[in-house]
């Protein structure tokens, strides 16, 4: 009975502590177009530019170009949401996606990788509130 409820306890524990978020390897982008991925490699081979923010400088794609590369056309975008893996999101209205330092982040400047905190993808709006620079991010939704 005793080592019955010594395994009941600890699978409880197991079931109640948090896991890590899934390494995200792709980033989904969809809307009224074919779904679209990129992978980091992807994203690399585009022009990439940088921005900062909170004190760090960041190496990224601008979201707009990105956006393009999906097959969207920016003049017809009314907002765009980023989707992070653990669920949390933001809207952004055209105005501020469609910046020309808006980006999809993939490294620091200089090289170096994203934290763990961040995760392999994250948005870098520079001048703008922590919460609109979305960490771990998985998707982006286009709205039209």
């Amino acid at each position: 009975m005793l080592k019955r409820t010594l395994l009941l306890l600890v699978l409880l524990l197991a079931a109640c502590t948090s896991s890590p978020a899934a390494e995200v390897t792709k980033l989904v982008i969809t809307g009224d177009q074919p779904e679209e991925t990129f992978t980091l490699a992807q994203l690399q081979a585009l022009p990439a530019t940088t921005a900062s923010f909170n004190g760090a400088d960041y190496t990224g794609v601008v979201l707009k170009i990105l956006l393009e590369q999906a097959g969207y056309d920016s003049a017809a975008i009314s907002a765009v949401e980023a989707v992070a893996t653990d669920g949390y999101s933001v809207k952004y209205d055209r105005a501020l996606a469609l910046q020309d330092n808006s980006l999809v982040a993939y490294a620091l400047a200089g090289g170096g990788s994203l934290s763990t905190e961040d995760g392999t993808f994250r948005m870098v709006l520079p001048d703008q509130e922590g919460k609109l620079n979305v960490r771990m991010l998985a998707e982006l939704h286009v709205n039209p």
